[in-house]
């Protein structure tokens, strides 16, 4: 096998509670992750080597504004490349579909695949675990993906416990905007001292995202978007945006309100599995 061609799925954060700040900048927080149906798409092919040399990364198709290495994709490859001492090379491309800068993990969710993607053409024979470890020098989110598994997450993100939500049907939409993360978590209105629940508690409550009110203070697109998309269905948020999602218990009713939608936003209809479509195409983990 020299070749796959692999989904890259999108996440979205069910609920997000900031629980307190700590001495190195860093947020506490609750959260609760689940992969869509929806997402991009990655082809690699392995490649060879010259003797004496290593295989070249090479990147079929690049993003805008953003030079190769960069690319959560490209150093992806390089990472575990170098990590196993490979000689071997790989071409990349990538079909996007997800939004770029939408909080719905597209960047982490390509370099995971990448790596899940290589080990196997490669043969570098890389447990999920290590190459979770391997992709927290990518980003934070890009453990999730690996895992493979729907999670919630505490700390600043890293203790993962595998969690099964209902795997409901989502619309998501995303507004003409652009928002900073850094500007988010360093906002003075956001609140820092949600009170630390159990998982138990949680799933029973209301979900929230602690983000959305500093969001929408800043970002009237978002504000209006979830102002329209509450008419239907429970919405809110998801990370830090900023994309917006609502909650559907079918297909039929997420599409029939995506046909109201009359701005012109990027927006698609996906329902959430809390077994990533990358895994399971892989036979790396069962449906549950």
């Amino acid at each position: 096998m020299q070749n796959l061609t692999l989904p890259s799925p999108a996440k979205l954060n069910l609920f997000l509670y900031i629980n307190g700040k700590r001495s190195d900048g860093y947020h506490e927080l609750q959260t609760l992750f689940q992969f869509l149906d929806f997402g991009d798409e990655i082809y690699l092919e392995a490649t060879s080597y010259k003797e004496h040399s290593t295989g070249t990364i090479k990147l079929l198709n690049n993003l805008p504004n953003v030079a190769p290495e960069n690319n959560l994709v490209y150093r992806a490859a390089k990472l575990l490349q170098m990590q196993t001492a490979c000689k071997q090379g790989a071409n990349i491309g990538i079909v996007k579909r997800l939004p770029l800068g939408g909080g719905v993990g597209g960047g982490s969710s390509n370099a995971a695949t990448v790596l899940i993607g290589l080990n196997q053409l490669w043969n570098t024979q890389l447990s999920l675990d290590e190459l979770a470890i391997l992709g927290l020098q990518l980003g934070a989110d890009v453990p999730i993906f690996v895992k493979g598994v729907a999670a919630f997450a505490e700390g600043v993100g890293e203790k993962l416990t595998p969690c099964t939500p209902a795997e409901k049907w989502y619309l998501v939409l995303k507004p003409n905007v652009s928002i900073s993360t850094p500007l988010i978590f360093q906002h003075p209105n956001l609140p820092r001292d949600t009170p630390k629940c159990t998982l138990n508690e949680l799933l029973q409550s209301k979900w929230e995202n602690d983000c959305e009110k500093v969001v929408r203070d800043h970002y009237s697109e978002v504000d209006d978007l979830l102002n329209w998309l509450v008419e239907y269905a429970p919405a809110r948020l998801t990370g830090t945006g900023a994309c917006v999602f609502a909650e559907f218990n079918t297909k039929e009713e997420a599409y029939s309100v995506l046909a109201k939608k009359t701005f012109d936003i990027d927006g698609f209809v996906a329902q959430g599995k809390n077994v990533s479509p990358l895994h399971q195409r892989l036979h790396l983990i069962s449906p549950t």
